[in-house]
């Protein structure tokens, strides 16, 4: 019983918050819960003037001014101000006809509320100096010698007047804190979109270096070894048939380890970090050793240390695609390219050459276009294109800052 007592408790108590907390002039409903709030207050003003416990029984004028300061009320959340006039014009003449005066005291102090709890604190401040103004000019009129009636009248002028600040301030307090709180879950939105679009873009571009690095050396060296199949049947070189085909297995074994770590991000979505080490420097050997089994001449010099791994794994990426694109474009046996990395001025410099036949700066596909991500996601900048006018060769240029990644 317990279990199914408690979460309606805790909706009704949920329910009755939003109802304190909300803002009276947006509330729904609020000119029809404001009549019965008028009607009721009008029932108990009837009460206690019938009673005549403070002054003598309205006359027929007085009931009328009484009744008619309570219909104003009906509008007093959308028209503070105005209801508060009418009411004060009703109850500052009953007063004076020296009515009872407990009767009309509960509407006044609910348009006083209201005025308090709808309006700014210098509205505020001016409202209760002309109530308590006209309370006092009033009752010197009705009752010289009631000096503590006029300092009862004046503190629940001023509880009222307070209560309803009070109520404001903290309604004000409670939406500051929702907004904060709606502002910083946004935050959280919006950061963990951007981190996946990052991710996702960091795993285009490695399934993209890797398979167009590997489909083109296993491309280059399967063409070896149909040549060498081709080339003279009656005396075929086993030998070399079996290079070449060791060399495409051993492409292969590698380009599965390396989409196996790429993969993992994917795979494990608990994982801190599920992407493995990243590739560096230390793998610019393999790649060129890749290159030079596909028939390229690769002469490449390392001058450089211990860099960012952000910064060694851009440089990396950006020579797998430029030796895939010489040997996918160079257009010629003997291609020789040249691979250059070293540090500079705070920058790790990586330089790629090749006399091919060249390719345009723009040539289709997302080789060149990845390789300018890769340096910009480290800080850094890249050229590419022809290495002279004649459009012979191509040259790719890269810089990556190492002083902010470390």
């Amino acid at each position: 019983m317990q279990a199914t007592t408690t979460p309606g408790r805790s909706r009704r108590a949920e329910r009755i918050m939003t109802v304190i907390n909300r803002d009276p002039r947006t509330a729904p409903h609020r000119t029809r819960t404001d009549a019965l709030l008028a009607a009721a207050i009008a029932a108990l003003a009837t009460a206690l003037g019938l009673l005549g416990g403070d002054g003598p029984r309205p006359d027929a004028l007085g009931w009328t001014l009484l009744l008619a300061a309570h219909v104003p009320l009906v509008w007093r959340r959308s028209r503070p101000m105005p209801v508060l006039l009418a009411v004060v014009a009703c109850i500052v003449p009953y007063h004076a006809l020296d009515n009872d005066h407990a009767a009309p005291v509960a509407g006044t102090m609910v348009a006083l509320y209201t005025i308090a709890g709808t309006g700014t604190a210098r509205r505020t401040l001016l409202t209760g100096v002309c109530v308590l103004g006209v309370t006092l000019i009033v009752n010197a009129l009705t009752n010289p010698d009631g000096v503590l009636e006029v300092l009862r009248i004046s503190g629940w002028v001023i509880a009222v007047l307070f209560c309803g600040m009070s109520a404001r301030y903290y309604r004000q307090y409670v939406a500051a804190i929702v907004e904060r709180a709606e502002r910083a879950e946004r935050t959280r939105d919006e950061e963990a979109r951007r981190r996946v679009a990052e991710e996702r873009l960091r795993i285009a571009r490695d399934l993209h270096d890797l398979l167009a690095h590997t489909i083109t050396l296993v491309g280059v060296q399967t063409s070896v070894a149909a040549h060498v199949l081709a080339a003279d049947p009656d005396r075929l070189d086993r030998t070399a048939v079996a290079k070449a085909l060791d060399d495409i297995a051993e492409t292969c074994r590698s380009a599965r380890g390396e989409l196996r770590t790429t993969l993992e991000v994917l795979r494990e979505n608990g994982a801190p970090d599920a992407r493995g080490p990243l590739p560096g420097l230390h793998g610019l050997s393999d790649l060129a050793e890749a290159a030079r089994l596909a028939g390229a001449s690769v002469d490449l010099s390392v001058g450089a240390g211990e860099v960012p791994p952000a910064v060694g794994a851009a440089a990396y990426r950006i020579v797998q695609e430029a030796l895939t694109n010489a040997v996918r474009h160079g257009g010629r046996a003997d291609l020789a390219v040249g691979v250059r990395v070293y540090e500079e001025q705070g920058a790790l410099r990586v330089t790629v050459t090749d006399d091919g036949a060249g390719v345009g700066a723009e040539a289709p596909g997302f080789g060149l276009v990845g390789m300018r991500e890769r340096a910009r996601s480290v800080g850094g900048t890249l050229e590419a294109g022809p290495r002279n006018d004649e459009g012979e060769g191509f040259e790719v240029r890269a810089v990556l800052p190492t002083e902010a990644g470390r």
